[in-house]
């Protein structure tokens, strides 16, 4: 750990060394050179994920910039070329062939779940990528399935785990209930999660599935009550229908607590709510942008970027850091990049230290991050704060 520590600290001053206003110099002024360590990126810019898209965008950017203004990796230096893709499997497996026909790609980001199982084949055949992506997915989860992917965070699973597991302390024997959309992402987690539950000595006393982005839901809401939940988890949702369960909800007495996973959480969304979401809680991997815990690298993105940066761009910004960490531990140990052995420095990452974008030292054994925090909404203060310390599964 102390090793990590160190390796951070050394990482800290040779990026503080490059200075803010060098922070701000285009890519085309970097060394163009064959030695270059290429991350490709399949990136949603345009289409229904574009608030998220953008914010992953920059945020890789920005990292890629911090690298290579304190000296890149050993020596080379990174080059980032993603392509947007509108968030559509087919226009993203063009975008992978584009980039990889015409770099020699090593490190690779993926917009979709649907997308990292299409392409996973391709993965396997061509050996020399390590890839990540947008996607919570359970199912990538599985380094046999998947040997050459990883998740920058909990999959959807644990997301609901660490939920369960916050509830459980908070309220032993709770009911919780489940709203979850009729879709791959919401069905995700909800059958182990039941199992957990119980496990947990809580009680699930119902399930109910709506569309994706239902406007109606006074049925499902009359349901909601008559179950009377202590607490209800919404996932598979961005933000539709989630507001106005939580307003008719309480319009008809119920006191249950409201909670949502990662794709609902950033500050931005929950705070379109509006008053009904005063006191939603949910999981986040991350430090919000505005956090005022010590947590260096977030000082130097706030350096960088003086207005609020989205959950997205944490997530972006910290999968172009964890990328990175694994070439350059391939490079020092001699090793080429190929996608097994970039995998297999990334599991060999241990109480490593993200400058703050997590509040604990992480581990990665598997594909995923499997930590986070609940977080809950202050609507006075317009921010997502903590309601309880960073748990671990």
């Amino acid at each position: 750990m102390d090793t990590q520590r160190t390796s951070f600290q050394r990482r800290q001053l040779l990026l503080g060394a490059a200075g803010a206003a060098a922070l701000t110099s285009p890519l085309s002024v970097l060394a163009q050179g064959a030695e270059e360590i290429v991350i490709g990126g399949s990136i949603p810019l345009t289409g229904v994920f574009a608030f998220a898209g953008v914010g992953i965008n920059a945020g890789m950017g920005d990292y890629v910039k911090m690298l290579n203004d304190a000296g890149g990796i050993k020596g080379r230096k990174v080059k980032y070329v993603p392509e947007d893709t509108g968030y559509k499997v087919d226009v993203s497996v063009a975008a992978f062939k584009k980039i990889t026909s015409q770099n020699k790609v090593n490190l690779y980001y993926g917009d979709s779940t649907g997308f990292s199982k299409t392409i996973n084949p391709e993965l396997d055949r061509n050996g020399n990528i390590l890839m990540a992506g947008a996607s919570f997915a359970t199912e990538l989860n599985d380094p046999k399935k998947y040997p050459n992917q990883f998740l920058v965070g909990p999959d959807y699973t644990e997301m609901f785990g660490i939920l369960l597991k916050h509830i459980a302390k908070e309220k032993p024997g709770a009911k919780v209930a489940f709203v979850y959309s009729d879709s791959e992402f919401g069905r995700d987690p909800i059958e182990s999660c039941e199992a957990e539950a119980k496990k947990l000595g809580l009680s699930v006393p119902i399930k109910i599935m709506t569309p994706a982005g239902s406007v109606d839901v006074s049925t499902e809401v009359i349901k909601l009550r008559r179950a009377a939940p202590d607490y209800t988890i919404f996932h598979g949702y961005i933000l539709a229908p989630i507001p106005e369960f939580i307003t008719q909800g309480k319009q008809q007495g119920m006191t249950s607590k409201w909670m949502g996973t990662f794709w609902t959480m950033d500050s931005s969304t929950v705070m379109k709510m509006g008053e009904a979401a005063d006191g939603f809680m949910g999981v986040m991997p991350y430090r919000y942008y505005y956090d005022t815990e010590k947590a260096p690298m977030l000082e130097k993105i706030r350096a960088l970027r003086p207005e609020y940066q989205s959950t997205a761009y944490i997530q972006g910004f910290l999968a172009a850091m964890l990328f990175t960490e694994s070439a350059k531990r391939c490079l020092d140990a001699g090793k080429p990049l190929t996608g097994p052995n970039l995998k297999a420095a990334l599991n060999s990452i241990k109480d490593f230290d993200t400058g703050g974008l997590i509040g604990v030292p992480i581990t990665i054994s598997g594909n995923s991050i499997p930590v986070g925090r609940v977080y809950r909404a202050d609507m006075k203060a317009q921010k997502m704060v903590a309601a309880s310390d960073w748990i671990k599964l």
